[in-house]
């Protein structure tokens, strides 16, 4: 990344929350490249935030999904005794927390997030799925009825196997495939229980590939950036994050993935999930994830800067187009990766090579900053271990 020569963003006073997600890598040194004074919200030491060069302040508070209240106070200290100017949320939880006191918190300065009624109809994959069902949108089939039983799916058109997950979440984190009636009730039940409300939906085999749609929408509607990746390899093997990469050029995917969000009125950045339909060779909408993707430096590898447009959207400038992107450019996630080479029957066949760093960047390493490299390698041991329990019904 290019240090920008424009400093007019140096006045701006950027938060990012949190620390410890992957996508605060590139978000970090392309504010830094642009000049911004960088907070950093983290809740250790060893958070990728803290252990970076790029932040001018960095600060150790709470942030746990089980206690909203103390977050937002946390945030809010943070806030007001920095003096922040805009604050960027890096993950889910806070994503939502701010989107639903975003008039509260925008007394003392601006988030880069949608309003409530427009953020809610991202994050909630029920809600994303009927408003594609209602428009035409690609997307798989879904059974459009809030707590699902095996009754509304038996007088439903969906055959097994069908897909049940969180209507809220990500990496897949509740996913379950159901086979048969005989294990339906006792699926729902479980999922019910751990995750919460649930969506049911016909299950389409992954022999093709995943991809991510990238875009950014300015205040006036129209389309600033886009760029498509595929997922060309995953862990957990079953279905998960994405450990390799690849920008491609799939104009259909950005046509579907603009139409969703002119839909819904969308604004800002935004992430799209998509699956190709081996029968109908369709790439359909999963899910849309109103946050930066932890994938996103693969963007930025692409020659496509959304810090510079989230900072022009914030001052109200004409943010700028970054609507051509290189193909070929891979992003890897090494730490995962080598766990997908662990498992995977396919170590030896796949292509490109697990050798094969051609063309390629590191969610993670970064020559110019290579400290949080060994802070997140310590901090990923413990989350496995954690994973495993949340994905474990």
């Amino acid at each position: 990344m290019k240090k920008s020569k424009n400093h007019s963003f140096s006045a701006i006073r950027v938060l990012l929350i949190e620390g410890k997600v992957r996508q605060i890598m590139p978000l970090m040194e392309s504010l830094h490249n642009l000049g911004c004074f960088i907070i950093t919200h983290n809740t250790s030491k060893l958070d990728m935030g803290y252990s970076s060069k790029y932040p001018n302040k960095k600060v150790i508070g709470f942030c746990d999904p089980n206690d909203e209240t103390k977050t937002y106070n946390s945030i809010l200290k943070t806030v007001v005794e920095e003096k922040v100017d805009l604050i960027i949320p890096l993950n889910d939880f806070v994503a939502i927390l701010l989107a639903k006191r975003k008039k509260e918190i925008e007394e003392f300065c601006k988030v880069a997030v949608n309003d409530w009624e427009v953020f809610v109809c991202a994050s909630d994959k029920l809600l994303t799925m009927r408003v594609c069902e209602e428009n035409n949108i690609p997307c798989p089939r879904t059974l459009i009825k809030d707590q699902a039983s095996l009754d509304d799916i038996k007088n439903s058109e969906l055959n097994f196997p069908l897909v049940i997950k969180p209507r809220t979440g990500y990496s897949a984190v509740g996913f379950r495939v159901i086979t048969s009636e005989d294990d339906a009730s006792e699926i729902i039940k479980k999922t019910s229980e751990k995750y919460g409300p649930y969506l049911i939906q016909e299950y389409i085999e992954q022999t093709d590939l995943q991809y991510k749609a990238e875009i950014f929408i300015d205040k006036e509607g129209n389309i600033k950036s886009a760029c498509v990746f595929a997922k060309i390899r995953w862990y957990p093997i079953s279905g998960g994050s994405s450990t390799l990469n690849v920008t491609v050029n799939r104009p259909d995917i950005i046509n579907t993935c603009s139409k969703l969000l002119k839909k819904i009125n969308w604004r800002g950045y935004a992430d799209i999930d998509l699956i190709q339909d081996p029968r109908t060779n369709t790439a359909k909408v999963m899910e849309i994830n109103p946050r930066i993707t932890g994938s996103v430096k693969i963007c930025y590898k692409a020659g496509v800067n959304f810090s510079k447009q989230i900072i022009e959207d914030y001052l109200g400038l004409p943010v700028s187009d970054f609507l051509d992107y290189k193909v070929g450019q891979y992003l890897r996630y090494l730490h995962t990766d080598i766990l997908w080479f662990i498992k995977s029957p396919s170590r030896f066949k796949t292509k490109p090579s697990f050798f094969n760093f051609r063309h390629s960047v590191d969610q993670i390493w970064s020559f110019r900053d290579p400290i949080p490299w060994f802070t997140y390698t310590l901090q990923s041991i413990k989350k496995i271990k954690q994973d495993k329990k949340k994905r474990k019904l």
